[in-house]
């Protein structure tokens, strides 16, 4: 048996059973341009949830208060989440905005307040409009349902820069019967490891309890939402939720026969949303894998490769097509890991091609230059080192640097 099957027609959150979705236009950019902007997606059961958030300090009102419902252990029949404003850095008055709009939502829904998460995404430092997302969640536009233009709406509500939705879903034959895992998240930019602009969320309709599902979904956004960075910059936002609402009666805890196969799956739909992420990376033209071996522990590995993936001269020398593989040694000797000349290993990698030797324990392998440039050319392509200090490795995925990033971010 299969450990999942991949639905390649995915419609996202509503491909799980139980789960209904839509999305509606409440103007939170004040354009008039029919934009959707405001996404709810509930459970037809009471769910298990599970939550990992920002860890920056400036945390938005919505991370607060999504942090305090995790740990208050009540189960959720949904969330909420808005584009277009990040209800961040907006004081006491954001607090109170962010618990209106739970409020709104969940009057609207026929739910107590606590069962329903709230999520924003957008522009830092300004109040909601509440009466718009009042008007929005009250005049009668909220339809939820299950088909796939539900799911794709509230998909499309969650995006900002992005230039497309992010979804995925899988499903996991088990011993008992089948699970479905959904997922849909959105992020293009101030994307960096440690949960950052982006928002995930995640469906199934397995019966999990709230520790095993919080167990499998931090171990999955570690390998996967923790390891890919564009610009650098954590976000005040970043939420990753994970709802279980059971109705498949397929009970998976650790003890299961079938929960290695769940956790897989968990895995392979967050991969597959982080590298979607990543792959719509404000301007970008490449995606960069930056693998490192034998580094003396899992932090310095960690260290060394965000050091690399973060490099303004090395993602500037990605766009140009240049196998500057000096900067790459720059970066790692400023990364903080233990590294040494007479060690350290370096390789070139992409899809169509075999690892080149670019350097290894002192010496240069110049005669394989052309090879580096034909491989750094690639679309897509792999930067492998090994420290040769210890046993552990990280892998991270980066983006290139243009002038297209630049133009984009110079003024909102």
């Amino acid at each position: 048996m299969d450990d999942f099957q991949i639905i390649e027609e995915t419609s996202g959150l509503v491909d799980t059973p139980g789960f209904l979705a839509t999305g509606v236009h409440c103007d939170i950019r004040n354009k008039a341009d029919g934009r959707l902007d405001l996404a709810l997606v509930v459970s037809e059961t009471p769910c298990t949830v599970a939550g990992v958030f920002t860890q920056n300090k400036m945390a938005a009102a919505p991370v607060r208060l999504g942090r305090e419902q995790l740990a208050s252990g009540i189960a959720a029949r949904g969330f909420v989440a808005n584009s277009g404003n990040a209800n961040a850095c907006t004081g006491p008055e954001g607090l109170v905005d962010a618990l209106k709009m739970r409020e709104l939502a969940a009057a609207e829904l026929g739910f107590k307040p606590e069962e329903v998460f709230v999520c924003s995404t957008g522009r830092i430092g300004e109040r909601l409009p509440m009466d718009q997302i009042a008007k929005g969640l009250t005049d009668g536009k909220i339809t939820l349902g299950t088909n796939s233009a539900d799911g794709l709406k509230a998909a499309e509500a969650i995006l900002t820069s992005d230039t497309y939705s992010k979804l995925v879903s899988v499903e996991v034959p088990t011993s008992r019967g089948t699970v479905r895992i959904s997922g849909m998240a959105k992020g293009a930019g101030m994307i960096e490891p440690n949960m950052a602009t982006m928002l995930a969320f995640i469906c199934t309709d397995g019966q999990v309890g709230a520790t095993d599902l919080q167990a499998v979904l931090s171990e999955a956004v570690d390998a996967s939402f923790n390891a890919v960075t564009v610009d650098g910059d954590e976000s005040t936002n970043d939420t990753a939720l994970f709802l279980a609402n059971g109705i498949s009666g397929v009970e998976l805890s650790p003890k299961s026969a079938d929960w290695q196969a769940f956790k897989k799956a968990v895995a392979y739909v967050c991969h597959t949303l982080a590298m979607k992420i990543v792959g719509d990376g404000e301007k970008i033209t490449k995606v960069v894998e930056i693998s490192i071996e034998g580094a003396a522990t899992e932090k310095e590995a960690n260290m060394a490769a965000r050091a690399i993936a973060n490099s303004l001269l090395v993602k500037s020398s990605w766009y140009g097509n240049d196998p500057n593989w000096g900067r790459l040694m720059d970066a790692l000797g400023y990364s903080g890991a233990q590294v040494s000349e007479e060690t350290v290993e370096l390789q070139y990698a992409n899809a169509v091609k075999e690892p080149v030797a670019v350097f290894s324990k002192g010496r240069t392998f110049h005669e394989n230059k052309p090879l580096w440039k034909e491989v750094v050319s690639a679309k897509t392509f792999s930067i492998l080192f090994n420290l040769g200090q210890g046993n552990a490795s990280c892998r991270v995925w980066s983006t290139d640097l243009t002038e297209g990033y630049v133009n984009f971010n110079k003024s909102e």
